[in-house]
This record gives C-alpha cells, structure tokens and sequence, in this order.
C-alpha cells in the first residue's frame, strides 16, 4: 500500500469515526490533552532554567506569568498540531487515542482553541515582559505549527533535524524575558536542546517505524532504513556532548556542569552506541524489538533534564 492510499484511508476513517456518538463532547481532560502536557513540561523547565541562569530575574509575580505564557505557547502550537494531524493521527496506533482522531472533538474548535491561546501567550508576554521574548515566542509557535507540522514533518527526513528548532526556543524567551537582551549562553542552551532531539526522535522512530511507514510520514528509518538512522544518533550524540561543553570552555559555568555535562554526554554516548550495536537484520532492522533505541529515548528525557539542572545548580547556586 502506497503512503498516498495510506493517508486517503486515514482521512476516510477520520471523517467516518468524526459522525459517529458526538453526545458526549469534549471534556476538560480532553482539552488539556490538546496541549500535549508531557511536551509542555521539559519546554516549560528549559523556559525557566534560561530565566533563572540569566544575570538578572524578573519578580515572582512576573516571573510566574512568564513561565505561563511559555506553557500556553508551547500548548497552543500542539494543539494546532492536533489539528493539522488528525488524519494520520487517527492511522497510527499511539497516537489514534487523541481527542480529535478519537471524535470526542470537534477539529475546528481544536484550531480555534491553539489560535486564541497562541495569541493570548504572546500579547501577554509582551505586556508582562518585553518584545523580544514576546518574538521569539511567537516565531516558536510558528515555527512549530506551520515550518515543521504544516511543511517538513510530511516533505522530507530532515524533519526533526530541522524542526528541532521549535521546541529549542525557551532557553532564549526565557533569557530575553528576564533581561531584555540575548546572549551566548541561552544561544548555547539552544543548540544544545537542537542538537539532543534529533537522536530523542530518532530513537522513538526506530521502534515507532511501522506506524510512521503506515501513515506515510518520511521519518529517517522509513526514507533511510534504520542502519543509516543508528549511524546518524551516534553521530548527532557526539557532536551533542561537544557542544553541552562550550559553557565550560567559554567560562560560562564551573565544575560542577562540566563534570555533569561530560558524565551525562558520555552515558548519552554509550546507550548510542548500544542502538549502534543492537541484534540487527541486513537491512538493520532490530531483531530484539529495539529495546536499546527505547532505553536511549528514556535516557534522552532524564539526560537533558539533568543537565540543565546542572547548569542551574552551577549558575546559581555557585555563582
């Protein structure tokens, strides 16, 4: 079956299932579902550690509504997403459960929902802080709405190198949000979290890669195959750890990220090198359910949580 009799099915099973039992419309947990909360949450603590590690802090009330806005921001551009995405949400099983695919919501509610709250974080973050984060928010939810979901994620491999971009933002809004200005560290921070998802994502796909392939998604393992996706995390792990260090050689932090930042990059490294090294086919298919590529994608969440919590412990802590 061809990726277009794929995508044509899906819209036909979406309009089918959007008939059938609306009686029991959307609940609040639905609508919260909208603005993928698990996404939300490390975009909302990579928002505050650029905040807290930059020179100056905003007060606590303002500093509250700041982290709001980057939360409804983030949310907002999911749930336009969500709607974007209803079709081949509704073909792959882990994501056929969402409130639209699943019929518990209308599509267009869902997109008036991400417009409003989208434009709500961004003039709020303007009057509560300054243009520039307010700007860089806004390009964020553009960036992720319409650059990766709208045109890279359905056009080509690159999609998650390129749209990697998106969720990289908040180190910098919260920067610029804090002091007005931009600098080199919350520019780090952004490479940093650019350069740490394309092997999350990866990883994710490399076990994820029938449903990708049946929605017809140009995910790297189903353009590529999955021997050229391994290669490619372990090379994107190496440059990844050699940027986590740029703080530490631009005398931005001190010993306490540096040693954490070259433990982490290395353990990073390691569980790479496992998806590298996995029980593989010809075609580098795993034959062990690539249970390495699922421990790499969790360690990839615990890795920058940690490492950004270094960075704030360093930053702030030892100043």
């Amino acid at each position: 079956m061809s990726a277009s009799q794929s995508l044509a099915e899906g819209r036909d099973a979406g309009m089918e299932i959007a008939t059938f039992d609306r009686e029991q419309g959307a609940t609040l947990k639905d609508w919260l579902a909208l603005l993928k909360p698990r996404v939300i949450s490390l975009v909302v603590f990579t928002g505050v550690a650029g905040m807290a590690v930059a020179p100056q802090w905003p007060s606590v009330p303002l500093g509250l509504i700041d982290m709001l806005c980057i939360c409804v921001g983030a949310g907002a551009a999911g749930a336009i997403n969500m709607w974007y995405d209803r079709d081949i949400d509704a073909i792959m099983k882990r994501t056929s459960v969402r409130p639209i695919p699943d019929a518990r919501m209308d599509a267009d509610g869902a997109l008036i929902y991400g417009i409003v709250l989208s434009l709500a974080s961004v003039a709020l973050l303007w009057l509560a802080s300054n243009a520039l984060a307010a700007g860089i928010l806004a390009f964020s939810i553009f960036f992720y709405a319409v650059i990766y979901t709208m045109w890279l994620k359905r056009s080509t491999p690159q999609n998650i190198v390129i749209g990697g971009a998106a969720g990289a933002f908040p180190p910098m809004i919260g920067w610029a949000a804090a002091t007005g200005t931009m600098n080199v560290l919350p520019v780090v921070m952004f490479a940093i979290v650019f350069l740490w998802t394309p092997p999350h994502f990866w990883s994710l796909s490399l076990y994820a890669c029938k449903d990708y392939t049946k929605a017809g998604i140009p995910m790297l393992p189903v353009v590529k195959g999955a021997r050229h996706t391994r290669w490619n995390i372990i090379v994107y792990t190496l440059i990844l750890m050699a940027v986590s260090l740029v703080p530490s050689v631009l005398g931005l932090c001190g010993a306490i990220y540096t040693v954490s930042a070259t433990l982490l990059g290395l353990g990073f490294v390691w569980f790479a090198l496992r998806v590298l090294l996995d029980k593989q086919d010809e075609a580098g298919v795993s034959l062990t359910a690539d249970k390495p590529a699922r421990h790499a994608f969790r360690y990839s969440l615990a890795y920058l949580f940690f490492l950004f919590s270094a960075l704030l412990i360093d930053r702030v802590l030892f100043p």
